[in-house]
């Protein structure tokens, strides 16, 4: 058995906190903005309607499997584009997310964090599948 260290629970707290955040606002595009709600939001920033499904598709699937500590490294390191998608999609709105459409320090802090994440791994209590450890390697 392996002894976790502080930096295991840092990236255990990070992580799960991280993907929480990012369940919730997958699930508030669905159930509060809607799908074609989300969907006339990214048209409207002449962006393709497909990439709110996809969006809503990283959000809650990157974080539950963050939640679960499955493929930490890849998974995190793919939301990044997410984020910074969203920190593009607030520009216009200013620096503090509490401004109305909110602003972009945020979603760019946040990808910060995805980064730190990255760079921890996935920490203590992480639910591991073999065949993807093997597959990933030292990205697991």
């Amino acid at each position: 058995m392996t002894q976790n260290t502080a930096s295991d629970y840092a990236a255990l707290v990070l992580r799960v906190a991280s993907g929480g955040l990012f369940v919730a606002h997958g699930l508030l595009k669905v159930f509060v903005f809607t799908l074609p709600g989300t969907v006339g939001y990214f048209e409207s920033l002449g962006l393709p309607g497909i990439f709110a499904y996809l969006t809503i598709l990283a959000e809650v699937g990157g974080g539950a499997a963050l939640i679960l500590g499955v493929g930490t490294r890849v998974v995190s390191l793919a939301l990044i584009p997410v984020l910074l998608g969203a920190t593009w999609a607030h520009a216009g709105n200013g620096w503090m997310f509490s401004s109305a459409g909110g602003g972009w320090e945020f979603p760019l802090f946040w990808s910060v964090a995805q980064l730190a994440i990255a760079l921890l791994g996935r920490g203590a209590f992480a639910f591991r599948l073999p065949v993807l450890d093997r597959a990933l390697g030292q990205f697991a």
